[in-house]
């Protein structure tokens, strides 16, 4: 029996076949250590909040996964072909013939892979940020919506009608971000001419104070939306503007909710709402 077992264990065939195995099993478990690890060691810092802390913390697992995967199979491959006792050492030496080859025309690829490990290390964006990346020599107009995944040659993007974007890291010349740490609602109306504008400041003021002491919403209210200046007149409206300071992808649900507020509060102080036209 034992030396059944000593001429199985001896079998190329069956080591090789345990070395993929134990791969295998490693891939898949590769996801869970990483982002044990990652979020044991990304520490929030004073000026995070818990949801940047989280986002930098899986945009981190999702490249370290998938380098661990990488290196997983890399050794794999290695100790496959030591276990048939090819000589890996003029297997190497082709490769790197081909890898110069190669290496002559993949300088997009290579430059996609800097600008990733910029992206990461320089946390331009997370995922789960909303963003808008645009500029590039392929000549992208420019993709916006939440990132989804983030590797370091490609970014996915996920728009609002649902499309998903790959945009290759090392296109997005510009990178712009609207969910980092803190987001500001800009809210602009057209009142009429004959309104009282001190009377619209003040209204204004009291609808960005009311939604702070709503329990529903003072969580996501870092600073209360308030009058902040007349912004323009228009043919048929004076414009004026209000601003407040939001969690970062709150400012689009606190601006309905502050817009609809206002309607109400404008009728009651017989406030005249005109359409802004040039």
């Amino acid at each position: 029996m034992d030396m059944d077992f000593k001429a199985l264990f001896d079998n190329v065939f069956f080591q090789a076949s345990l070395i993929i195995l134990v791969s295998v099993i490693l891939h898949y478990l590769s996801d869970f250590i990483v982002r044990y690890v990652v979020r044991m060691f990304v520490r929030r810092k004073k000026d995070q909040t818990k949801t940047d802390a989280r986002k930098r913390a899986d945009t981190l697992a999702g490249v370290f996964s998938t380098i661990a995967k990488v290196l997983i199979w890399a050794v794999a491959i290695v100790a496959v072909l030591d276990t048939f006792k090819l000589n890996f050492t003029s297997l190497i030496a082709g490769a790197g013939v081909i890898g110069v080859i190669i290496g002559l025309g993949a300088q997009t690829t290579i430059r996609d892979y800097l600008a990733g490990m910029f992206i990461i290390l320089e946390n331009q964006y997370r995922v789960g940020d909303v963003v808008t990346l645009s500029g590039g020599t392929a000549g992208v107009i420019g993709a916006s919506g939440e990132v989804e995944e983030i590797t370091l040659r490609i970014t996915k993007i996920r728009g609002l009608d649902g499309t998903l974007n790959i945009v290759r890291n090392g296109d997005a010349t510009i990178v712009t971000n609207r969910t980092f740490k803190y987001a500001n609602t800009v809210i602009d109306v057209g009142v009429g001419y004959d309104s009282d504008i001190s009377l619209v400041e003040k209204v204004m003021n009291e609808v960005g104070l009311s939604m702070m002491k709503d329990n529903g919403l003072a969580a996501d209210i870092f600073e209360p939306i308030a009058f902040l200046h007349v912004d323009a007149f228009s043919s048929s409206s004076v414009v004026v503007r209000a601003m407040g300071k939001v969690k970062p992808a709150k400012q689009w649900d606190v601006a309905g909710e502050y817009r609809r507020r206002l309607l109400k509060a404008f009728k009651k102080a017989d406030i005249e709402i005109s359409g802004i036209k040039d």
